[in-house]
Parts: C-alpha cells; sequence; structure tokens
C-alpha cells in the first residue's frame, strides 16, 4: 500500500512540479529551455531522408501522376507539394545543384560553380582506384548535418550515390559516411576513411550490378501504355534508341555499364538500406540524416531526352524502386518518427529539334560563340595581350585585367565590342555585364537573378551570355541542361511526414528553402545565414 502511495505521490508530483516552475517563470520572467527541449524532443523525426533526383522535371509527376504506385505517388499524393519550386542560380548542372540542396545557400555562397570546378581532387585519391578523387575541399559552409552535430553530437548522416558529387555535396565539408559508385563498385575516397567499411565491403561481395549481365531493360508495362515513339533517331546519338535495351553478356562489363540502366537506381537504394541498419541511422534518440541522391534519370535524360519513351519507363521504374525502399524503411523504422524531402538538382530542355517540329515557327538553335570568343583572343594576341586575358566557358567571361594593363589595352572597350557581337549570334538570349545585374528588376528578371545567385564575388567574372529558351550550345549531341532557363530551372519539391501539411502549394519557393525547412521541423538552428527560409505554410 504505501509502495502505491509513493508511486501515486511521484506521478503528481512529476505533473505539478512543471506547472509551478511554469508559473514561477511567468512571475520572474525566466525561460526554461531544458523542459521545452524534452517536449520538443518527443515530437521531433528520428531520422529526416533526404532523395536527390537527377535531371527530375517536375512535369513528370502530374505527366504519369495515373501510372504511379509507389513512392513517388506517395510523396506526391500525401506530401507537400511545392509545384512553383525552382534551382533558382544560372549554371543548371549536378555539382552546383548539389551544393544548394542541404546548404540553404546559393552556389554563389557554397563556392561550388560547375560539374569542373565541383568535388574532383587528386589529393584525396579513391579507395581501390577506377575513378578520379573526391572530396569537398571547394565546398564552403556549412549543411543541414553540421547543424544537427552542434545540437546533439549523436547524430549522423549516410551519403550514397551514383557520383560523386551527389553524394558528396549535400554534406558539404562534414567527415560523414559518403560512398559512390565507380566503376562497379560503392566506394568512397581517403577524405572519409583510409579503407572501405565492412559493411560497404559486405554489400559489394554480393555483386548485385554483375547479376545483369545478358539481361535487358525492357517496358514495365504494355507498350500501348506509353504515349512516346519508340522510334526516334536523334536519341541516344542514333544508336540503340528502340526497346530492349541490353546488358552487356559479360558480368564485369555489365557491371560498369549499369550507370546508364535504371536498375542502377535500385541497387543504390538496397546500399541506402543497408547502410541505415549497418549504421543503425534512425534509431534514435537523436535525429539522423539519410541523403540519396538517384542518378538513372539524368543518364536517360542525356541519352534520349524527355519526351522519350525511354525516360516514361525510367520515371515508372523508379517510382517502384521507392515504393519498395520505403516499405523497406518502414519495416526498420517508425514511419511517424520520419520526415522525407525530394527535389532535384537542375531539370532538363527538349531537343531542340524536337521543340522545334512540336512548336509552329520555332526552329532549332545551336548557339556557336567560340568563333568569337577565338577571334577576340587572336586580335588581342596581335596586340601584346596574353591568351590568359580571357577565358570563355559555361557562358561566363573570365577577365584578367592584370595582362590587359601590361598590355596597355582598354579592356572595357573589348568586352563592350564582345557583347555587341555576342548578342548578334543565333541562340543567344542575351548577354550581362556582371556588375549591371545589381541593377536589375531580380523580382520579374529571373535570368539576372540566377546569375547573381550563382558567381561568387572573387570570380573574375565580367560578361554571362544566356541562351535563349530551348536553345543549345553548338556541338551539343545530347539531350542537355545548364541554362538559367526555367526549363532547366524548374525542378520539384516535396516535403512529407507527420510535421507536414499536405496539399499542393503554389507559393515560389527555391531549393535552398529545404535545408531551413527541414532544420524547422529537426528542432535545430542555422550556424550561419542562409539564403533560404522555412516553407512555413506547409509545416504544422
Amino acid at each position: 500500500m504505501l509502495v502505491k502511495r509513493e508511486s501515486g505521490t511521484v506521478r503528481q508530483a512529476s505533473v505539478v512540479l512543471p506547472r509551478a516552475l511554469a508559473t514561477l517563470a511567468a512571475l520572474f520572467g525566466i525561460t526554461l529551455p531544458s523542459m521545452a527541449l524534452s517536449q520538443q524532443s518527443a515530437q521531433k523525426p528520428t531520422l529526416v531522408v533526404f532523395f536527390t533526383i537527377d535531371q527530375m522535371r517536375p512535369d513528370y509527376l502530374p505527366r504519369f501522376d495515373k501510372q504511379l504506385t509507389g513512392g513517388l505517388a506517395r510523396l506526391y499524393r500525401n506530401g507537400a507539394v511545392f509545384d512553383n519550386a525552382y534551382q533558382d542560380h544560372a549554371i543548371t548542372e549536378t555539382a552546383p545543384g548539389h551544393s544548394a540542396t542541404l546548404s540553404g545557400r546559393f552556389p554563389r555562397s557554397t563556392g561550388i560553380t560547375t560539374n569542373s570546378l565541383g568535388v574532383e581532387d587528386n589529393r584525396a585519391p579513391l579507395l581501390g582506384g577506377g575513378g578520379p578523387g573526391a572530396s569537398p575541399f571547394r565546398f564552403r559552409g556549412t549543411t543541414l548535418i553540421d547543424w544537427m552535430r552542434v545540437a546533439d553530437w549523436r547524430s549522423h548522416a549516410l551519403s550514397i550515390s551514383r557520383k560523386d558529387r551527389g553524394a558528396i555535396l549535400p554534406l558539404g565539408r562534414a567527415h560523414e559516411q559518403v560512398f559512390w559508385y565507380a566503376p562497379d563498385r560503392f566506394t568512397t575516397s581517403t577524405y572519409y576513411h583510409d579503407t572501405l567499411p565492412s559493411w560497404i565491403d559486405r554489400f559489394n561481395a554480393r555483386r548485385l550490378p554483375q547479376r545483369f549481365a545478358g539481361q535487358s531493360w525492357n517496358l514495365l508495362l504494355p507498350a500501348n501504355a506509353y504515349s512516346e515513339p519508340d522510334t526516334v533517331p536523334i536519341e541516344n546519338q542514333g544508336h540503340g534508341f528502340v526497346f530492349p535495351h541490353p546488358f552487356p553478356a559479360d558480368s564485369d562489363a555489365a557491371a560498369r555499364s549499369l550507370p546508364a540502366y535504371p536498375m542502377m537506381d535500385e541497387v543504390t537504394l538496397q546500399a541506402a538500406l543497408a547502410g541505415v541498419e549497418a549504421l543503425k541511422l534512425g534509431r534514435g534518440p537523436q535525429t539522423d540524416l539519410l541523403a540519396v541522391s538517384l542518378s538513372t534519370t539524368d543518364a536517360v535524360g542525356h541519352a534520349f531526352g524527355p519526351d522519350s519513351r525511354e525516360i516514361h519507363d525510367q520515371i515508372l521504374r523508379l517510382d517502384r524502386y521507392l515504393g519498395a525502399f520505403m516499405d523497406s524503411l518502414f519495416k526498420l523504422r517508425d514511419s511517424t518518427r520520419i520526415v522525407m524531402a525530394l527535389t532535384a538538382d537542375h531539370g532538363i530542355q527538349p531537343y531542340p529539334a524536337i521543340h522545334a517540329a512540336r512548336t509552329k515557327g520555332a526552329v532549332a538553335r545551336y548557339a556557336d560563340v567560340e568563333p568569337l570568343y577565338a577571334e577576340t583572343v587572336m586580335r588581342l594576341v596581335d596586340r601584346g595581350v596574353d591568351t590568359s586575358a580571357l577565358q570563355f566557358a559555361e557562358g561566363m567571361l573570365f577577365v584578367n585585367r592584370s595582362a590587359f594593363m601590361r598590355a596597355h589595352v582598354d579592356v572595357d572597350s573589348v568586352l563592350k565590342r564582345f557583347a555587341e557581337e555576342a548578342r548578334k549570334v543565333p541562340g543567344v538570349g542575351r548577354v550581362d555585364f556582371v556588375k549591371a545585374l545589381a541593377q536589375a528588376d531580380t523580382v520579374r528578371d529571373a535570368i539576372a537573378r540566377r546569375w547573381m545567385h550563382m558567381l561568387s564575388p572573387e570570380l573574375p567574372v565580367e560578361l554571362v551570355v544566356s541562351l535563349e529558351p530551348y536553345a543549345y550550345w553548338a556541338g551539343t549531341s545530347i539531350a542537355t541542361h545548364g541554362t538559367p532557363n526555367d526549363e532547366d530551372a524548374h525542378v520539384p519539391l516535396l516535403l512529407w511526414g507527420p510535421a507536414l501539411r499536405p496539399g499542393h502549394y503554389d507559393e515560389f519557393a527555391r531549393v535552398v528553402d529545404i535545408a531551413p525547412t527541414l532544420a524547422r521541423i529537426v528542432g535545430v538552428p542555422p550556424l550561419e545565414r542562409l539564403d533560404g527560409h522555412v516553407l512555413a505554410r506547409a509545416v504544422r
């Protein structure tokens, strides 16, 4: 009886004491952070799952909605969907896009401007060889996992992808578990490990990629379920553009060719699940992070274009793979303690010829600025200016003013002439002086705004060339992206979990808004000023 009274007294005190403390705190103006934290920790997620679908266009979701039954369907129909979301920077490539996802900052702040200036680093060789070394040494600042670990040192992260930049950049400089596929297995660089962890060795030992030898990528559904033609010679550079698409018969060759097939995404998700189990991610009480970048949509989109039967089938397969992954994850971890987000690093424009064929009066445009650039450089050489004075790449004109000064040549007159001539090149939409972009109406002028979000102040870029919508750079033989135009910048942004209000939101959103929104849900403050803001309407 005494025991029961004591236990009853304890239970009563556990209720009365916080109320008394709260009353005293109110009287004396004292805050009680420990109480707030204990209440918050009971509600916060134990696992954040972040998907980046490389080259995913947002229109794929409504376009194929009736045929989606898996993970994409779950997120699209039951999540918070931002239909007006963008990678709001100019050079819409994989590395800049991934650098913005969980940093909450534009490439001008992360320092990741292009793929070529992304993660490649010969000082951090690949374990076991077979590919270039890679690290986040160019990345500046922090990401969500840094904020999480400052709030709770027990928080950890796993990031995995087919691509090195897809795995590395969502975590920034954090020394967490980061793996990518090269050339026929999952591995990492010496930036992260001296030897591969035993769990990734065990996964590789299953030789899942080699099992596809002699198989084929066939349509998932009957052929009449696809409205796209299957005989478009411009696709895949004129070779192998009709289903089925066979794997090599040799097992090693099949493993090396896997990145071109939808099954690469399936293997990546299986590796992610193996990592969740081995690393005990999401078991709590702390919040952990799983970042998965799936790259096959990019490979298929480049080869066959966004209007192809192949991309249609790829999205359907991706949907099924994500569904199977979620079902397996929810068997391992409580789904009510998981929050998910999905976006893309960039979109893609259709082949110019295909766009022109379906648009009355349109002309396929391939802008060739290289002859103008070469002619400008040769004129400068004749005047004694070093060839390093001007460099043109990715639409950016880099200027070495010291080289002009040494030769006593007026750089501004050269740039003015280059701009005037570049504007006449078919396919060029506009040419802007970087110093003039700040004067533009960046609310209405998306191109100017995206260039401002792209270029960090220390880059010696003084002139930027933007293509017309649906134009490609000359010499491009595949379907591609990379411009500041909406077709390349428009991406999906989906959030899912108990902390989110499902529905479609038409407000303007940016990928840099994801990290601060997830931080709000998890209950951690960012460690630096962000470009993004919390998507508050969607957060309960």
